[in-house]
């Protein structure tokens, strides 16, 4: 299996991300309205990662809404997972596009939090919902005090801004209740990948 940073920025490079970033968004879409059919999965949100240069397209918007009304998946369950290079440029147009995305329902999250452009000024003024700690800060949590202290201050601001915070990378019970007692939403680990069966 070819690991995802590694083929990645060949894909961007050759602008195939588009197409495949299209194919993963209709996927995840059709196994959204798959899950809202079940009890036990119909409260789930599906999130995906959306590359800048799939965000950027003309038609990003209205193909989003074409995917919603063709699988049925329900808007408010879906949440789009940017990184923090999409505001380096034209922050002003990216704010636009992410407003008509949130006016259909669906939801923004800030992937990898720390690790990029991080200018606290965007966050005030683009419409999240949710900022993710980095695996690299929670990974190393009691290896280096600076995680720590960076941790919890990503907690601290995510909460006094009303987003949702979630740490990726969560591993161990001591990272778990760690993040807990810090007042952490939720966490990303990949022990709990089992949990739910893609009922495809």
């Amino acid at each position: 299996m070819i690991p995802p940073g590694d083929f990645i920025p060949v894909a961007e490079e050759s602008y195939l991300i588009v197409s495949i970033g299209g194919w993963v968004l209709e996927t995840a879409c059709r196994q959204l309205a798959r899950w809202a059919g079940a009890p036990e999965t119909a409260g789930l949100t599906m999130a995906v990662n959306i590359s800048p240069l799939q965000f950027q397209q003309p038609d990003f918007v209205t193909h989003l809404e074409a995917i919603l009304k063709m699988t049925g998946a329900r808007p408010e369950r879906l949440k789009l997972e940017l990184t923090e290079t999409l505001f380096m440029e034209e922050p002003d147009a990216v704010r636009e596009t992410m407003l008509r995305v949130q006016a259909m329902g669906v939801r923004f999250s800030l992937d990898d939090f720390g690790t990029g452009y991080s200018s606290l000024s965007y966050l005030n003024r683009l419409p999240l919902d949710q900022l993710k700690i980095d695996q690299s800060f929670v990974r190393t949590l009691f290896e280096d005090t600076s995680n720590e202290v960076i941790s919890a201050s990503i907690i601290s601001l995510g909460c006094n801004l009303g987003l949702e915070v979630i740490a990726e990378g969560v591993e161990t019970q001591a990272h778990r209740d760690w993040l807990e007692a810090h007042g952490c939403h939720a966490y990303q680990a990949i022990s709990t990948r089992d949990r739910y069966p893609s009922m495809s």
